[in-house]
């Protein structure tokens, strides 16, 4: 027997280990003459090649989603009417008003009475958390991606909706930190564009919002070189 009969080499379809002169692989069962076994021995990674293309052309710069700690305000706010929620279930209130004002309730009337404030009082707590958990979810709903090209954003919790800026829309941005803002490490980076649909835009509350602050500024002046557009004032 040849020394070449123990030559081995591995399939194109399922890289096993196969000899040299199979014809069709045993493992996988395709036959290693076929056109489709030819195209892929001239082009042995034609998907990864395509993949690192796209990856090429779709340079995305930032990516970010608004901050948490951008609702510290209404957290804020939402706790203070929880608290007042909390001390009226507990106090009794038409009491102090009955003895303040002497409109002589009976105990029947003022046991109705704290039923309505009690319900009350859990009404005005659920729709706070309500209010909150809604504001929670639509500020993780929501995403910015930024590349060389254009600004996109998709935004919504029942309604998915994405749109976009063309990069060289861009004609002024700014940057707001308030003191919450700067104790937290995030900011809101405002645009000025010359798009019909979105005019003026906001990257609301994001972490690095001088990082993008200076991405935009950069990309834009190099979009507007690349298109020859000029920003007239």
């Amino acid at each position: 027997m040849a020394f070449t009969d123990f030559q081995t080499k591995q399939c194109l379809f399922c890289a096993e280990t196969i000899q040299a002169r199979a014809i069709k692989c045993r493992f996988c069962g395709e036959f290693l003459n076929s056109d489709k076994a030819k195209a892929l021995e001239a082009d042995p990674e034609p998907d990864s090649q395509s993949s690192e293309d796209e990856e090429t052309s779709d340079n995305v710069l930032f990516v970010a989603r608004p901050s948490l700690w951008g609702m510290a305000p209404a957290m804020l706010k939402g706790l203070f009417f929880i608290v007042l929620a909390g001390l009226l279930v507990r106090l009794p209130l038409e009491s102090f008003i009955n003895d303040l004002l002497g409109l002589g309730l009976t105990e029947s009337q003022s046991w109705t009475v704290g039923g309505y404030r009690i319900i009350a009082s859990f009404g005005l707590g659920l729709i706070v958390v309500f209010v909150l958990v809604m504001k929670v979810v639509r500020l993780k709903m929501t995403r910015y991606e930024v590349s060389p090209d254009r600004i996109e954003w998709s935004r919504g919790i029942l309604d998915r909706r994405v749109d976009n800026i063309d990069m060289f829309r861009v004609i002024d941005l700014k940057m707001r930190r308030s003191v919450i803002d700067c104790i937290f490490g995030i900011g809101t980076v405002g645009l000025i564009t010359t798009d019909k649909t979105d005019p003026k835009f906001e990257f609301e509350k994001i972490h690095r919002s001088r990082e993008l602050y200076d991405i935009i500024k950069k990309a834009s002046l190099e979009a507007d070189r690349r298109t020859g557009v000029v920003h007239l004032e």
